[in-house]
C-alpha cells in the first residue's frame, strides 16, 4: 500500500512538472519573436526589435529624469520610469489592435470583390491582384506587393505566403488560405465559397462590434483606475512631509507593493473586460509544403 502511495504522489509530481515546464519552453521560445510579430501586426515590420527594446529603455529613462526633477524622490521616479518602459509596446499594441480591426471592417468587402471577378470570368491569381487597384484603401498595399510578386515569380503559393506576412492579420490568414484551397482543388464552386465567407465575416464583425461596445466600460474603467492613484502621487509627492516617508524602506514597501497590486489588477481587469483577440493559427501554414509543381500556379 506504500509503494502505491509513493508511485502516485511521484507520478502526480511528474505530471505537474510536466504541465508547467513544457508550455514555459514553448512561450521562452515563442517569447523571442513576440517583438517582431507585434511590429508586423503593427503595419511596421521594416522597424528592428531591437530598436523597440531600445525605445523603451529611452523612454524609461526620459520618464526616471523627468519624476525624479519633479518628487526628488528616487523610489517614486522608479517606480514611474518602469510604467514609461511599457509605454512604447503598449502603444504598439494599441496600433496592432486598430490596424485589426480597420481590416476587420472592409474583408467582407474584399472578398465580394473577389467574388464579382471570378464570376465575371478573371482566374483567381488576376483576381487577388485586381484588388490592389479596386480593393478597399487598408488593403490594396499588401495586394500591390501581391500583384508584383506574381508577375515576376508566377507562383501563386509563394505569393500567398509572402502576403500574408504583409497583412498579419488572422481573417487575412482565413482568406489566404481559403483562396490556397480553392486554387490547389479547383472546381466550380470558388464563387460560392467565396460568398459563405463573407456572410461569415460581417455576421463576426457584427457580432464582436456589439460585444465590443458593451465591454468597453470596463477596459476604460480599469485604466481609469489604474492611473488615478499614481496621478495623486505624482501630485502629492511636491510636498517635502510626502517626500520624506516615501523615501523611507517603509515608504520603499508601499510604493512596491501597490505597483504590483495595481499591475495584477489591470491585467485581471482587462483581461476580464476586454474581448479575446483572435489568435493567428494559420499563420505557418503553407510553408512547410511541397513547392508549386507548375511554374504558372
Amino acid at each position: 500500500m506504500g509503494a502505491l502511495v509513493g508511485l502516485g504522489f511521484g507520478l502526480g509530481s511528474l505530471l505537474v512538472w510536466a504541465a508547467l515546464r513544457w508550455p514555459r519552453e514553448e512561450r521562452a521560445a515563442d517569447g523571442a519573436g513576440r517583438a517582431r510579430r507585434l511590429l508586423a501586426e503593427a503595419g511596421i515590420p521594416e522597424v528592428a526589435p531591437r530598436s523597440l527594446v531600445l525605445l523603451s529603455l529611452g523612454a524609461g529613462l526620459a520618464g526616471f529624469v523627468i519624476v525624479l526633477g519633479i518628487t526628488r524622490t528616487t523610489p517614486i521616479a522608479v517606480v514611474f520610469a518602469t510604467g514609461a518602459c511599457y509605454l512604447p509596446w503598449a502603444a504598439l499594441a494599441g496600433r496592432a489592435r486598430r490596424r485589426r480591426q480597420e481590416f476587420a471592417q472592409v474583408w467582407p468587402e474584399a472578398v465580394d470583390d473577389l467574388a464579382s471577378a471570378v464570376r465575371a470570368g478573371m482566374s483567381l491569381p488576376d483576381a487577388v491582384a485586381a484588388l490592389a487597384v479596386r480593393g478597399p484603401d487598408p488593403l490594396r498595399p499588401a495586394f500591390d506587393a501581391f500583384a508584383l510578386d506574381y508577375q515576376v515569380s508566377g507562383r501563386f503559393g509563394d505569393c500567398l505566403d509572402r502576403l500574408k506576412e504583409r497583412l498579419a492579420d488572422p481573417v487575412g490568414d482565413r482568406v489566404v488560405e481559403g483562396l490556397r484551397i480553392a486554387r490547389e482543388v479547383g472546381g466550380g464552386e470558388l464563387g460560392r465559397l467565396l460568398r459563405n465567407l463573407s456572410g461569415y465575416l460581417r455576421d463576426d464583425l457584427r457580432t464582436r462590434a456589439e460585444l465590443e461596445a458593451r465591454q468597453s466600460w470596463a477596459v476604460n474603467g480599469a485604466r481609469v483606475a489604474v492611473a488615478a492613484p499614481w496621478i495623486v502621487l505624482l501630485v502629492m509627492s511636491t510636498q517635502p512631509t510626502v517626500i520624506e516617508r516615501y523615501q523611507s524602506p517603509a515608504g520603499v514597501v508601499v510604493l512596491v507593493v501597490g505597483a504590483a497590486t495595481c499591475a495584477v489588477a489591470y491585467r485581471l481587469m482587462t483581461r476580464l473586460g476586454r474581448l479575446p483577440a483572435e489568435r493567428r493559427i494559420l499563420a505557418g501554414v503553407g510553408r512547410t509544403g511541397d513547392p508549386d509543381r507548375d511554374p504558372r500556379r
